[in-house]
């Protein structure tokens, strides 16, 4: 049961616009100069920025520290499963 707890947990955690360390990653979905697209619990998260790079990429921990210009996250999805009395009453 604590690890469906640890599995679920995810922090974003940015210093100074140059540095972010995001736990609780599942998978790097695509990465380049200007936008890093991870999968966490919470929905696939976007950064975007210039000059960035993956300084830290631990799929074990769950872990990955983005390094460069950050101007910008944005998370796509939603990860909330809706149950079946939910979905019927639109």
């Amino acid at each position: 049961m604590q690890e469906s707890a640890i599995s679920n947990s995810h922090t974003v955690n940015m210093k100074d616009r140059e540095s972010l360390c995001i736990t609780g990653v599942s998978d790097v979905l695509g990465f380049d100069e200007q936008t890093v697209n991870v999968e966490t619990p919470m929905g696939n998260l976007i950064v975007k920025g210039d000059s960035l790079h993956i300084s830290k990429l631990s799929l074990e921990s769950s872990e990955v520290v983005v390094d460069g210009r950050i101007n910008s996250l944005q998370y796509l999805g939603d990860t909330k499963q809706k149950g079946f009395v939910s979905k019927l009453f639109r």
